[in-house]
C-alpha cells in the first residue's frame, strides 16, 4: 500500500469524525409546536367570533397535540391585536384570528403600526358568516328588487342601521348602495344590539344583519328578509335569494374568520397549521356545530386567503373613498 493511499484514507476518516462531532454538538431542533400557541382574538369574549375562535382553538390543539390558548385583545377596531401578532416572534406560536376589520382598517386608518400584507402571513380561512339584508315588516317593499326600486325613487327617504362607522355592515351596505346607485341614509349605533332594537321599532328601515341574530325576529313577523349577501343561498333560509342572483352578480358581504401568523414564519409551519385546520374543518362534527348559527366552514389555502385580503384592501379603500367614511 502506498504512503499516499494511507494518508488519503486517514484524512477521510478524520473528516468523517469531525463532521460527526460537529453534528453531535449542534442543539437538536425542537418539533413544532414545542410550547403553547396563543390565538389572539380582536374582540371581547362572548360574541360569535369569540365562540368560533374557541372551537377552532380546541380542534387545532387536538390536531397539533398542543395547547392553544385564546387571548382576547379588543380595541381600536382590531388593530391592537393585529399589531401584537405582527410584532411577535415568527415561530408559529402566536397567531391572529382575523376578520374583515383586517382589510377595512387600512382604509380608515392610514398610519397603522404594521403593514397589513407585509407583516402578517395568511394561513387559512376557517369560517364565514354571510350577511342578511333585512327590513322592518312595515316597509313598503318585500324583495330586494322592490327595495332597490323604492330607494332609487325616494333618495335619502330611507335609512339603515349599522353597529358603527367603519364596521362591516356599514361598509358592505355602502358597497351595495354604490353598486345599485341608490341613496339611503346611514344611522350608526354603538353596537349591533341598539341598532337591532331601532330596526325592530321602525326607527330605521333596513339593516345588514346575520341569520343567527335575525331568525327569531323573522319568525315573529317583525322583520322580513330581502336577500342574503353570499354567492349561494343558505340551507337555513333556502327561499331567500342572494343579492348576486337578485341583480348584483359577484356581490358578497361576508364576515370571514381566518388565521394569520407573523411574517417570516417558516413555510413548513404555515403548512402544518393549514393541514391541521383542513383536517378538522372538513369533519361533519365541526361543521354541524357551526351550521346551526349560520356559520359556514372553510379551509382555503394560504394563497387563496392572501388573494382575498389583497382584493378586499382595494375594494374597501374605494368604498371608503367614495362614501367619505370616517372611523368613530
Amino acid at each position: 500500500m502506498s504512503c499516499f493511499s494511507s494518508r488519503s484514507r486517514w484524512f477521510t476518516i478524520m473528516v468523517a469524525i469531525s463532521v460527526a462531532a460537529l453534528t453531535l454538538s449542534l442543539p437538536a431542533r425542537a418539533a413544532y409546536p414545542d410550547q403553547p400557541i396563543r390565538l389572539v382574538v380582536p374582540f371581547p369574549a362572548g360574541g360569535t367570533v369569540d365562540f368560533v375562535a374557541r372551537m377552532v382553538a380546541t380542534q387545532l390543539g387536538q390536531q397539533l397535540g398542543a395547547t392553544v390558548v385564546v387571548e382576547n385583545l379588543p380595541g381600536a377596531g382590531g388593530t391592537i391585536a393585529a399589531a401584537r401578532v405582527a410584532k411577535a416572534p415568527a415561530d408559529g406560536h402566536t397567531l391572529l384570528f382575523a376578520t374583515p376589520n383586517h382589510t377595512i382598517n387600512p382604509a380608515l386608518t392610514p398610519n397603522l403600526p404594521f403593514d397589513t400584507e407585509k407583516d402578517l402571513a395568511p394561513v387559512s380561512l376557517v369560517a364565514e358568516i354571510p350577511e342578511l339584508l333585512v327590513a322592518n315588516s312595515t316597509q313598503p317593499f318585500n324583495t330586494f328588487s322592490e327595495f332597490v326600486a323604492y330607494a332609487r325613487a325616494n333618495p335619502d327617504k330611507l335609512n339603515y342601521a349599522s353597529a358603527g362607522n367603519g364596521t362591516l355592515p356599514h361598509i358592505t351596505m355602502e358597497l351595495l348602495l354604490q353598486r345599485v346607485g341608490a341613496r339611503v341614509t346611514h344611522v350608526p349605533y354603538r353596537g349591533a344590539a341598539p341598532a337591532m332594537n331601532d330596526l325592530l321599532g321602525g326607527v330605521v328601515a333596513v339593516k345588514m344583519d346575520t341569520i343567527a341574530t335575525a331568525t327569531q325576529h323573522i319568525k315573529s313577523g317583525k322583520l322580513k328578509p330581502l336577500a342574503i349577501a353570499s354567492l349561494r343561498r343558505s340551507p337555513l333560509m333556502p327561499d331567500v335569494p342572494t343579492v348576486a342572483e337578485s341583480g348584483l352578480p359577484g356581490y358578497q358581504g361576508i364576515l370571514w374568520m381566518g388565521i394569520l401568523a407573523p411574517a417570516g414564519t417558516e413555510a413548513a409551519r404555515i403548512t402544518r397549521l393549514h393541514q391541521a385546520i383542513t383536517a378538522f374543518a372538513r369533519t361533519p362534527a365541526f361543521q354541524d356545530k357551526l351550521k346551526a348559527d349560520g356559520v359556514d366552514t372553510v379551509a382555503s389555502d394560504p394563497d387563496a386567503f392572501a388573494r382575498l385580503i389583497r382584493t378586499e384592501l382595494g375594494q374597501w379603500a374605494e368604498v371608503v373613498r367614495n362614501s367619505q367614511i370616517k372611523a368613530d
